[in-house]
């Protein structure tokens, strides 16, 4: 059985976010929001949201459970500040918040508090990951 651990990460979100464009849809404002404080812009893809929503949805399979604190951490990066040094800063909270809760509409994840408060991918989560980790290793 093919995991999504051996197929190639990149593949695997590309086909994830097509196949999530079918189940979950992005948000009115999400066209004019930055993704976070050490952006300068907001993302140029039109199809940013599956994209980034689909990466989520691998992250929480690999980590889970993982909360959205976590997950900011992941998705941020240097803040440029003139000519002071960069800094580390979070991503936005926002984003990631409502692409769990469109996600978890979904049912794809789930919310748990034991062993560890956070989120988990469910059994129809795992199926659509394996399903596609498939596609993409043949």
């Amino acid at each position: 059985m093919v995991s999504i651990r051996d197929v190639n990460q990149s593949l695997l979100v590309k086909k994830a976010s097509l196949e999530l464009e079918k189940r979950i849809q992005m948000p009115e404002w999400a066209n004019f929001v930055k993704t976070g404080v050490c952006k300068e812009r907001p993302p140029e893809q039109k199809d940013w949201w599956f994209l980034r929503t689909a990466s989520l949805l691998r992250k929480v399979y690999m980590d889970g459970p993982i909360g959205v604190s976590k997950l900011r951490s992941y998705y941020g990066g240097l803040r440029n500040l003139g000519h002071k040094p960069s800094h580390f800063k979070k991503a936005g909270g926002k984003v990631i918040r409502t692409s769990l809760q469109e996600l978890e509409r979904a049912g794809l994840i789930e919310k748990v508090n034991k062993p560890k408060k956070g989120r988990i991918v469910t059994k129809e989560g795992q199926r659509f990951l394996d399903k596609i980790a498939k596609d993409c290793k043949s």
